[in-house]
This record gives C-alpha cells, sequence and structure tokens, in this order.
C-alpha cells in the first residue's frame, strides 16, 4: 500500500473514531457510534496490515488469531456486571504495551532479536543530536505513563472484584512517598537522555520499575466510592499511554487515537469529580471510602429504626401511585434485576402511571453503568433522566424504587455537615411521598457510609435479592 493510500485511510479512520465519541454522547445515537468505532478500527488495522512497513505476515496473523479468539472468549463469557473489571484489565494491556514498546524501540526493534545486545554494546542508535533528545523523551514519557497504567490498573481490577479490600490503602507519608518517585524518575530521566545508548538502558529500567510501584500505591489508596472515576482516570492515562507509542512508532493515527481516548477519559474524569463535588487531586490522592461507616446505631442518636416492607406491599403502592421514580445502582446489576424492571414499567405505563428513572453520574462501578442496563432491557431512552432533570420532581413523586444504590441516594452529602461525603451531589429520594429501598442487608455501601435514609419516615426497606423481589413484585402487579 502507498504512502499516500496508507495516509488517507488513517485520516478516514480518525474521522470514524471522532465520530464514534460524539455518537457515544447521547443514548439514542450510542449503537451508532459503536459502529463508527468498529468500522474505524476495522479500517486502521487493514490499512496498517497492508503498510510496506509489514513484512513479517505469517507472524502478525498468528497474533491476530490468538488475540481474537481471546477476546471472543471473554466477550462471550463476561457479565454486564463484570464489566468494570473487564474495562480495566483492558487498560492494563494498554500500559504494558506501552512499556514493552519503549524498551523495545529503544533496544532498536529494527536490528532483530540477535543483535539487540550486540547492538547496545555498539552504541548503536537510529538518531543524533536534538532528534534522539525527542525520542528518548518520548520513550521515557511512555515507559513511565505506560508503567503506571499497567499496575493500577491491575490493581483497580482486583478492587472491582473484590480479589483486593476496596479500603484504601493510608501508609505513613504516602503523599512523600509518591512525590519521591515522581521526583527520582524525574532525575532518571535527565540521566537517561544525557547517557550514551550503551548506558541508558539501566535508568530507563529503574524508572519502569517505580512506575510500577507508583501505579500500585496510587490505586491502592483510592477507595471504593471514587473506583468510578479511577476507571475513567485509567482510561485517560491508557490513551495518554497509546500516543506516546504513537510518537515511539511514529504512527499518526496511534497518536490522534490516543490523544482522543486520554483527552475525553480526562473531560470525563472531570465531570464524574464534580458530580461527587470532589476535586481530581483528592481523588488520586485517594483516602476516601474507609469501610468505617456503622449500619444500624449511632453514638449520638442510640439505635436507629427502620421500616421493613414486603413484595405485596410495594405492588399496592406501585399500583396506587401516579408518579413513579426509579433509582437503579450497582445492586440492580448484581441481581439482573433490570429486566423484570422494565416489563414492571410497561405494566405501570400502560395503566397511565408516569414512570421515569434517575440516573446519577456514578451510579454502578463504570461511568454509564446504569444506561447501558436499561438499554440492554429495552428501557424507553425518553424516560431514563440525568440527576440534574430529575432530583427538583422527587417532591411531586408518589413512590421512589431505589434498587440496589445506596451512597447516591445518602441525604448526609446535603444535611450532615460531618459527613465523609457532604456535598456530594445526591438524587433526594428522601423527598417522595415514599422511598422504597431494595437492599439485601443494612450494611453500609461502598463507600463505606451509612445513610440516614434507611431510617427515614417515609423510607420503606425491601429486603433480599433486587431480582427476587421484582419478580414477586412483578407477579403482584399481574394479578
Amino acid at each position: 500500500m502507498s504512502t499516500g493510500v496508507l495516509t488517507a485511510s488513517y485520516i478516514g479512520a480518525s474521522i470514524l473514531f471522532i465520530l464514534s465519541l460524539g455518537g457515544l454522547s447521547n443514548q439514542q445515537t450510542a449503537q451508532r457510534g459503536s459502529t463508527f468505532g468498529i468500522i474505524g478500527m476495522a479500517v486502521a488495522i487493514i490499512a496498517t496490515t497492508l503498510s510496506d512497513q509489514i513484512t513479517g505476515y505469517g507472524v502478525l496473523g498468528l497474533m491476530v488469531i490468538i488475540g481474537g479468539a481471546i477476546g471472543l472468549f471473554l466477550a462471550s463469557r463476561v457479565e454486564m456486571t463484570q464489566m468494570p473489571e473487564l474495562v480495566a484489565i483492558l487498560h492494563s494491556f494498554v500500559g504494558l504495551a506501552a512499556v514493552l514498546v519503549g524498551v523495545s524501540s529503544f533496544l532498536g526493534a529494527g536490528e532483530g532479536v540477535s543483535n539487540v545486545f550486540a547492538g547496545l554494546a555498539s552504541g548503536s542508535q537510529h538518531a543524533s543530536g536534538a532528534a534522539k533528545t525527542i525520542h528518548d523523551i518520548e520513550i521515557f514519557l511512555g515507559v513511565f505513563i505506560g508503567g503506571v497504567t499497567f499496575t493500577g490498573s491491575v490493581v483497580a481490577f482486583g478492587k472491582l472484584n473484590g480479589r483486593i479490600s476496596s479500603k484504601p490503602l493510608m501508609l505513613p507519608g504516602r503523599h512523600l512517598l509518591n512525590l519521591g518517585i515522581i521526583i527520582g524518575s524525574v532525575i532518571l530521566g535527565v540521566v537517561f537522555v544525557q547517557s550514551e545508548h550503551s548506558s541508558a538502558l539501566i535508568p530507563l529500567l529503574i524508572m519502569t520499575a517505580l512506575s510500577f510501584v507508583l501505579g500500585v500505591h496510587l490505586v491502592m489508596a483510592i477507595g471504593g466510592a471514587d473506583m468510578p472515576v479511577v476507571v475513567s482516570m485509567l482510561n485517560s492515562y491508557s490513551g495518554w499511554a497509546a500516543a506516546a507509542t504513537g510518537f515511539m512508532l511514529s504512527n499518526d493515527l496511534l497518536i490522534i487515537v490516543g490523544a482522543l481516548v486520554g483527552s475525553s477519559g480526562a473531560i470525563l474524569s472531570y465531570i464524574m469529580c464534580r458530580a461527587m463535588n470532589r476535586s481530581f487531586v483528592s481523588v488520586i490522592l485517594g483516602g476516601f471510602g474507609t469501610g468505617t461507616g456503622t449500619s444500624s446505631a449511632s453514638a449520638d442518636d442510640g439505635p436507629k429504626e427502620y421500616v421493613a416492607t414486603n413484595a405485596d406491599e410495594v405492588a399496592d403502592m406501585l399500583n396506587d401511585a401516579n408518579n413513579v421514580i426509579i433509582v437503579p445502582g450497582y445492586g440492580m446489576a448484581v441481581a439482573q434485576a433490570q429486566n423484570t424492571v422494565n416489563e414492571i414499567t410497561r405494566i405501570l405505563r400502560d395503566k397511565g402511571t408516569q414512570v421515569r428513572f434517575g440516573i446519577h453520574p456514578v451510579a454502578g462501578r463504570l461511568p454509564g453503568h446504569m444506561n447501558v442496563l436499561l438499554a440492554e432491557a429495552k428501557v424507553p431512552y425518553d424516560i431514563v433522566m440525568e440527576m440534574d432533570e430529575i432530583n427538583e420532581d422527587f417532591p411531586k413523586t408518589d413512590v421512589v424504587l431505589v434498587i440496589g444504590a445506596n451512597d447516591i441516594v445518602n441525604p448526609g452529602a446535603a444535611e450532615d455537615t460531618s459527613s465523609p461525603i457532604y456535598g456530594m451531589p445526591v438524587l433526594e429520594v428522601w423527598n417522595a411521598t415514599t422511598a422504597v429501598i431494595l437492599k439485601r442487608s443494612m450494611a453500609t455501601g461502598y463507600a463505606g457510609v451509612d445513610n440516614p435514609l434507611f431510617y427515614k419516615e417515609n423510607s420503606r426497606m425491601l429486603f433480599g435479592d433486587a431480582r427476587e423481589s421484582m419478580d414477586t413484585v412483578l407477579g403482584s402487579l399481574k394479578k
């Protein structure tokens, strides 16, 4: 493939990726956006494969088959509840790829595996002067960002799937530790750029090890309440790592795609931090969500009492209501109750009840997690509302169903100045006539903060598996 055709293909793929991002910004156009992204990636892969730079088609074809088979196998087995951890581990692959490409670029991949160390010994390099300095900086930054992304994403994967505790790791002097690693990496970067090619590998490898440690420590220090932001942040890191890889390989498309992913991930992280009333820096530094909240009592107020209900009573409430708002959370995703909830919604709407869904920006453990679940269940897009659109309607609502959500409906965020989440915008479900909360127990949410909503006079607790509870409610409505 000629250089002109390759360039045109890359431009076309870049346009498709931009259209994909635009489509994914809206529920009605999300499917079209995904299609644009798939086509763009196909164009990019085919164009790169047919370029003059590719000669080893046998090895490349084998890797594509193996990678495609693994991807297909994982995609066929993963549940929607596992999507956050899947996204996290995929980010780690991007980070690891950036590290490997960076080291390979430094060693001189064009010399062949058998001649790599011979090339090092002779001081072989492909550039000199300013060009060498720029290329070395690209390698160093790419490996550093990739290392942080790799280990940070692995830790995020462990936290999301429960293999690592969601409680933040609060080491003494942790901020000084992070600062020391960063300063040490900068010093190593200066040494790396100024060293001869034959002696520059050692500072590069030391920095790589430091970046691995920094990635682990940064994410270990972040509590469960901030994990949705962490996933978005790691997405941004993976984008910048890909862009750095593009610079190392002189691949314009990889630079563009990496910049798109990096910038969009950063913007999304900012939006989510604003929705939680937290600064981006405070999330990165961690320490929120220590798991120390209580579930049923307070030292100041004494024992708290809640009012339990049952599925038949909830069905009666819904049957008599004129306005209903459903607030889904991660518990709905775990129970896979979205299809039953959609069937309840259809029955209520058929009888003239106004039913809408209220979505908090950080509901679930992945940005847009609840929106995807509801779209999968074919809930109409026009009744799925964002927090800012629906909060003022709760006082006019007869019944609110809170299905597996906790921290995003905590009135302590608005009423208790001593609460760790005070100031965080939440869905004000307590302003409705009746709030029905579906939970398995009175345990605290992912942030480890007690929820006063459970003990309000107009709150009713429906205990049990969300899907089983909703199935029973559905059966009562049908009767």
